[in-house]
């Protein structure tokens, strides 16, 4: 028997939070060696690949400038990452610290080996199929998600 057609499937959002919840809890596990949770090395590898504004970067991670100005805080306080003024004196420029390089230096070690036992379990070829899924559904959604911020402007 087959689902009818304007059924949906599940909640695809659920599904995918249940999945990020799991994959946080195995790499935060493996980064509490280096005293930072995954969103935290996520951002110093980020801004470790250079200099940009508050705004771009906030866009690179898919987030809202507010989360990411809030998520920079305990990076700037521990000496990882520093803002400095851009072209334009409301600008803000996220640079990282030589502190922040040794850091993400000693954290990418840690991370190779979250990710090297995420792909023992499920299969480097079933990552690698998980990863384009994932960046071809990204870009799909893309659009839908700029026609609803237009729609509904902050």
């Amino acid at each position: 028997m087959t689902d009818p057609i304007d059924k949906p499937l599940g909640c695809t959002c659920f599904k995918l939070r249940k999945l990020t919840r799991a994959m946080s809890r195995l790499y935060d596990q493996h980064m509490a060696a280096v005293g930072l949770k995954t969103t935290q090395y996520s951002l110093l590898a980020n801004v470790a690949r250079g200099a940009l504004p508050v705004a771009e970067l906030a866009e690179r991670l898919g987030m809202e400038r507010t989360t990411l100005t809030r998520n920079l805080k305990p990076l700037a306080d521990a000496g990882w990452v520093a803002t400095r003024a851009g072209a334009d004196s409301r600008q803000r420029i996220v640079t990282i610290t030589e502190s922040g390089q040794e850091k993400v230096g000693e954290a990418y070690l840690v991370w190779c080996g979250a990710q090297q036992a995420f792909e023992q379990l499920v299969g480097r070829d079933a990552v690698r199929a998980l990863h384009t899924q994932l960046e071809t559904t990204l870009v799909q959604l893309t659009p839908l998600i700029e026609d609803l911020n237009h729609a509904h402007p902050d």
